[in-house]
């Protein structure tokens, strides 16, 4: 257990203390890594249903007049597609077209006055980089923003059996909510915010709640047989389902065009937007760089900022990597050029100093069956 200064501690800390978990900072965060240990909280979510504590995800409301139309500029995505209940995944960008944060933005709807509501969700460490870029590029005389981070707890409930434990809980009805369908219901008889939306690659749900209620609602799914996980089982099961990791296979350096997030970019249905120039040129002229799936052979573990070798020439660079619990072998992340990028391209990565081969696969490298769609 680490024990160091400065790190906040969420609401549900204390919980993840009896269990005995191991912490590790991540973020400006004392976060549960492990319970009882990254492979079993790792299947525990493919085959049946685990739980995450992401209290220490930023969490903004919005509401006021032309709200959908003001953040239209902050993303690439057109946001007037979205219907309440609705959610869109993208990205913040800067005028280089560098990807500034990945987030979700939860559209409520629009009152009998005009007034339309959101929810949107940063993550932990980049949350005061955002509502520093976010709040300028609003008109606050016609907007109301609030950053209830602090106030909330988010707990990620995620498997082919969430839905199940979760409705013995919730007053709504959740067989008909879609992927990224989000809706306000009641939980334990108290307000929460419910989406079915998550990082794992399963179908399941994020909830919000205020922390008392949070408390409670963790330890009714731990009783219920709810496995509790950590940030480990959280990054290898995101990245079996290829999905990014803002600081490492994306920043603000990286387009969404060079990460593989170009069904976020709508050039087409779209005014202006900061960084659309450049990401205009770069669909024109193509990319000089992509982010590819690799497998290595045997345990050999490609780990991040690993060297990418073609012909004995470093060409690229490992962002993230781990051995699947799922498949039962290595894979990774990297960026490489545009002229290697195709599968089955036959490429080494350098590991502690050897070069071990590795092949360029189709993303993600595990797809769900129990997945909802939209």
């Amino acid at each position: 257990m680490t024990n160091q200064e400065n790190l906040t501690q969420t609401p549900l800390y204390q919980q993840s203390v009896k269990l005995k978990a191991r912490f590790t900072s991540f973020g400006g965060w004392e976060m549960p890594v492990q319970y009882r240990g990254i492979t079993e909280e790792h299947q525990a979510v493919r085959k049946a249903a685990g739980m995450f504590d992401i209290s220490h995800m930023g969490k903004f409301t919005l509401q006021g007049k032309n709200l959908i139309d003001q953040l239209q500029n902050l993303v690439p995505s057109d946001l007037n597609r979205l219907q309440p209940g609705q959610a869109q995944y993208t990205v913040l960008l800067n005028p280089q077209g560098g990807i500034i944060d990945d987030i979700i933005i939860y559209y409520q709807g629009t009152d009998s006055t005009g007034i339309q509501r959101a929810v949107i969700i940063v993550n932990a460490a980049t949350t005061d980089k955002d509502k520093a870029w976010i709040i300028p590029h609003l008109d606050l005389n016609s907007l109301q923003f609030q950053d209830i981070s602090a106030n909330q707890v988010l707990i990620a409930v995620q498997g082919k059996k969430a839905a199940n434990h979760l409705q013995t809980l919730v007053s709504s009805d959740l067989t008909p909510i879609p992927a990224f369908g989000h809706l306000e219901t009641t939980i334990l008889g108290q307000p929460a915010f419910l989406a079915r939306t998550g990082y794992t690659g399963e179908d399941g749900f994020e909830v919000m709640v205020n922390p008392v209620v949070g408390i409670e609602l963790w330890k009714h799914l731990y009783d219920a047989g709810v496995i509790p996980c950590g940030l480990g089982a959280r990054d290898t099961l995101r990245l079996e389902a290829a999905m990014a990791l803002y600081g490492q296979d994306i920043d603000d350096t990286t387009t969404p065009l060079e990460a593989g997030l170009s069904w976020l970019v709508h050039l087409d249905s779209k005014g202006d937007f900061i960084g659309r120039k450049v990401l205009e040129q770069q669909k024109a002229e193509g990319v000089k760089r992509r982010l590819v799936g690799l497998q290595t052979q045997g345990r050999n573990i490609a780990r991040h900022g690993y060297p990418v070798l073609a012909a004995g020439k470093v060409v690229g660079e490992i962002t993230s990597g781990t051995l699947s619990p799922t498949l039962g072998y290595p894979i990774a992340l990297a960026y490489v050029p545009t002229q290697l990028a195709s599968v089955k391209q036959q490429l080494e990565v350098e590991i502690r100093g050897k070069a071990y081969p590795a092949t360029i696969v189709k993303r993600p490298f595990y797809r769900s069956k129990n997945r909802v769609t939209n």
